[in-house]
């Protein structure tokens, strides 16, 4: 008797510490970056900005956090967002705003998980505007890094 309790204790043990080990699904950090030049507006300008883009995304919370820096713009953002979907040379609706503010712009938001597969698929785009270049005046398309 002592026996079958004494391996049934051993077999309870092992498989709690097989769960410990194992633990949760564990998260995963993904990088993305974009270069901001006037020339990657639709249509492009000839702005004399530049800026990037340093963002991450948390695969288990769905946060979506970044790092957004620019210079040389034609005075300063009235309006900064992401935009998508939308491949390369196309125009999309915003997505995530960024708080239009004095470089650099940090922030983070949660994504649905339809804007996660955007994201991913590199259909996201960084944008910031200016009350000299409404429209746009850099703009970078989101990648993997």
């Amino acid at each position: 008797m002592h026996t079958k309790l004494l391996v049934a204790g051993l077999f309870g043990l092992t498989i709690a510490a097989g769960a410990l080990l194992t633990g949760p699904a564990s998260a995963e950090t993904v990088s993305y970056t974009a270069a901001l030049l006037g020339s990657q507006e639709v249509p492009p300008t000839t702005s004399k900005g530049t800026g990037a883009v340093e963002a991450s995304y948390d695969t288990v919370t769905k946060k979506l956090a970044w790092k957004v820096s620019y210079s040389g713009l034609s005075g300063p953002p009235t309006a900064a967002h992401f935009h998508g979907p939308a491949e390369v040379g196309k125009n999309a609706s915003v997505v995530v705003p960024l708080a239009a503010k004095d470089s650099p712009m940090e922030g983070s938001a949660t994504l649905t998980d339809a804007q996660a597969t955007e994201l991913a698929a590199g259909k996201w785009y960084v944008n910031i505007h200016t009350a000299a270049i409404k429209s746009g005046e850099i703009r970078g398309q989101v990648v993997k890094k």
